[in-house]
């Protein structure tokens, strides 16, 4: 009986409306390999509705999205994650779970991503805090992609991703 092959996690993290979803979507269409992608704000209605913001919350729901994520990618599958997971130890702990793990920061400036928000996040941050000041930037990114339609940042992800599925 042959090994079950192990996929990968993409996780796409960045500021609320940096262009991750559209990334997402862009890097499945790019992939040569079975793929799926998980958008956070579609698991958030999907999984449990009454989910909300606070950090016990967020804390919940990253875990459960990790786990969700590694758990399909353990069936052959690129799973690209469409999350901003505002804290490190979110992305890190996705890391821990996936058998093959890879972040992408999606880059976007503050002003940019408050032109493209839909859902008055921005619109309603106090104007001393900047939402920034919640999100712990990425240290060590495997890759950086500039908003969700860096063709370059996709080509290069789909590349290792080939590479991983080879191994």
């Amino acid at each position: 009986m042959s090994e079950t092959p192990q996929g990968t996690v993409v996780w796409l993290t960045g500021l609320p409306q940096s262009g991750k979803s559209t990334l997402a979507l862009r890097l499945r269409d790019a992939l040569k390999a079975p793929s799926v992608v998980l958008d956070s704000d579609q698991l958030r209605d999907d999984m449990t509705p009454g989910w909300g913001y606070s950090d016990a919350d967020r804390d919940a729901f990253y875990e459960s999205v990790a786990r969700l994520a590694a758990r399909i990618a353990r069936q052959g599958l690129i799973v690209i994650v469409a999350a901003t997971a505002n804290r490190a130890r979110y992305r890190a702990r996705a890391r821990e779970l996936a058998p093959a793990f890879i972040e992408v920061y999606v880059t976007a400036n503050e002003d940019e991503c408050a032109r493209r928000d839909g859902k008055g996040l921005y619109r309603d941050r106090p104007d001393n805090l900047p939402s920034a000041a919640t999100y712990d930037v990425p240290t060590e990114p495997d890759f950086t992609a500039t908003g969700g339609r860096d063709d370059a940042a996709i080509d290069a992800i789909a590349t290792r991703c080939a590479t991983a599925a080879s191994r």
